[in-house]
């Protein structure tokens, strides 16, 4: 076993360890790293097995097997407040309800420790929220990408994000979301299903893999076809992986329009479009995603809460364009 504040650390799994969890193993050999540290290092790709890529922390241990974690090197120990402004739609001494901006990222992360909600809810909230959940992403109890757009809750008590974090783990949480995607699902009204990892070829991408990764479940309906080369959808999520619907539409042939990472060619489907409409979908800067319902129960005052949202500007005039022949 090797040993170092960051970089590679490598461990040979002895017998007695056979058959346990992969992060229970590493928690144990690895004293200085808690568990929960060693599961998110796993989600993001930073562990190999006998040299392949292995993404599912509960995965058993074999006697012999090379386990390489790679530790990334530290970022500041705090982000700092930022005046950047951001809808609120709720606020009490708990929790913030907010309508994330597109293009805004939620926690400091490499290539992004500046300009992100975090640093704009601590400015907001001042020293009070700082540590909430982590030190790196105070209050967050769940997340948006990027360019996402769309309802989140934040929390502002240690008791707030534990009980949220509950409810999400739960899937107590009422959330929809709207997407614009290529073609038209068939049925109309249905389940995308299958196992979520990182893409073996490219670490920023997630993937539906045979072995390992982690179940996930999307529930759709169309709202509206544009003909046959798009469709208007709302989507549930039964689970909460990274991606989750980007990934389930594209492996689905219905990848969302305008994503970066899982729309890699013009769909044969957008030759049957109008040029106008056409035109405006390619152009597309982001994915044509948008979380626009958000339920849950107030942690202290037991309230039924429920948020609705409109898409942003962007979005309605993608959907205005894809309907104008």
């Amino acid at each position: 076993m090797t040993d170092s504040t960051h970089g590679p650390r490598t461990l040979t799994v002895t017998e007695d360890f056979a058959g346990q969890r992969t992060d229970r193993v590493l928690a144990a050999c690895f004293g200085d790293l808690s568990r929960s540290r060693i599961k998110n290092l796993i989600d993001e790709g930073r562990l190999r097995r006998n040299g392949e890529q292995l993404g599912n922390a509960a995965e058993p241990v074999r006697s012999g097997s090379i386990l390489v974690l790679d530790i990334p090197a530290p970022a500041a120990a705090f982000p700092v407040g930022e005046n950047i402004t951001f809808p609120i739609l709720f606020e009490d001494d708990d929790l913030i309800v907010l309508d994330k901006p597109a293009g805004l990222v939620v926690h400091p992360a490499p290539g992004n420790e500046t300009g992100t909600l975090v640093n704009a809810l601590i400015a907001h909230c001042g020293d009070s929220l700082v540590g909430i959940g982590g030190e790196r992403r105070p209050g967050i109890v769940h997340r948006l990408d990027k360019d996402t757009s769309g309802l989140m809750v934040v929390a502002k008590t240690e008791m707030t994000h534990r009980a949220l974090s509950e409810d999400f783990a739960a899937r107590r949480i009422d959330r929809a979301y709207l997407a614009l995607c290529w073609g038209v699902p068939s049925p109309t009204k249905g389940e995308y299903e299958g196992n979520i990892g990182r893409d073996k070829r490219d670490r920023k991408r997630m993937a539906l893999v045979e072995r390992g990764g982690k179940e996930a479940l999307t529930r759709y309906t169309v709202l509206k076809a544009f003909r046959v080369y798009a469709a208007l959808v709302e989507c549930r999520l039964a689970t909460g992986r990274t991606h989750q619907i980007r990934v389930h539409f594209s492996a689905n042939t219905h990848p969302l329009i305008g994503d970066p990472l899982y729309l890699r060619r013009i769909p044969a489907i957008a030759k049957s479009c109008p040029t106008d409409a056409r035109d405006v979908a390619l152009d597309f800067p982001r994915q044509a995603l948008h979380a626009a319902r958000l339920g849950f129960i107030h942690p202290r005052t037991g309230e039924k809460l429920l948020f609705e949202t409109s898409p942003p500007e962007d979005f309605l005039t993608l959907e205005k364009a894809l309907g104008s022949d």
